[in-house]
């Protein structure tokens, strides 16, 4: 092909800088770069981002849908703060429909589920063993992407979905606790052996104590920052 012939096609970049800034600003509170109740400034944003103030409004405007920023009055943008009573409403509803989501998975025993679990925590104990929290959450976000998507549960997953930054906000407290590493991995291997076994009611048993335990440290936590 000669240069007259050959494609001017310009590729699509994957993402945007919408985008981009997007999960950086995502990564920034999750990893507490920003803390809970810090303003976010939109001039300040803009120039430690290299990126439009019209790109940092329409990031705002998105991550307070996800609940992670709130706008005050006569503040502006700040890190939005989750009390100990809201992560116990987040944890309540988890558990009871991750669990019946794990029983229904259990039910239908599907060899593809059970792989595409496998995989997952796979991600998550290298995620752990590299010091990267960043695949930690992604590989558990996906975890139970799979296992709602395997459940046939849809209801149940948009509800899980609407909350799933502000469970991700949670999980990159929880996950960093001494021993986390091992007992998170450790419970989530319970659900999975229990689907393997095509055990519903042990499965739904391992995913209500699996996030029974995350909540108790998110409740400890939480109770200290409230105090402090």
């Amino acid at each position: 092909m000669n240069a007259a012939t050959e494609p001017l096609r310009v590729d699509r970049p994957a993402k945007t800088l919408r985008e981009l800034t997007l999960e950086k600003m995502r990564e920034a509170i999750f990893s507490q770069h920003f803390r809970p109740g810090d303003r976010l400034v939109e001039r300040d944003l803009c120039e430690r981002l290299g990126v439009s103030r019209t790109i940092v409004r329409e990031v705002l405007r998105h991550l307070e849908t996800e609940g992670l920023v709130s706008n005050l009055p006569a503040r502006g943008p700040i890190v939005s703060r989750t009390t100990a009573a809201e992560a116990l409403q987040i944890y309540e509803i988890r558990g009871a429909l991750e669990a019946i989501a794990a029983r229904a998975c259990a039910e239908a025993r599907q060899p593809a589920t059970i792989a595409a679990l496998d995989a997952c925590l796979a991600r998550i104990l290298a995620g752990y063993a590299r010091g990267n929290s960043t695949l930690v959450l992604e590989a558990t976000s996906d975890f139970y992407r799979t296992l709602f998507a395997s459940s046939g549960k849809e209801v149940a997953w948009n509800i899980v979905n609407a909350l799933t930054m502000r469970i991700n906000h949670l999980r990159s407290m929880t996950i960093k606790t001494p021993g986390r590493e091992v007992e998170g991995p450790r419970q989530m291997q319970r659900i999975v052996e229990a689907i393997r076994a095509g055990k519903g009611e042990e499965a739904h048993a391992a995913a209500l104590q699996h996030v029974a335990s995350a909540s108790a440290i998110a409740q400890r936590l939480l109770r200290e920052r409230e105090g402090g």
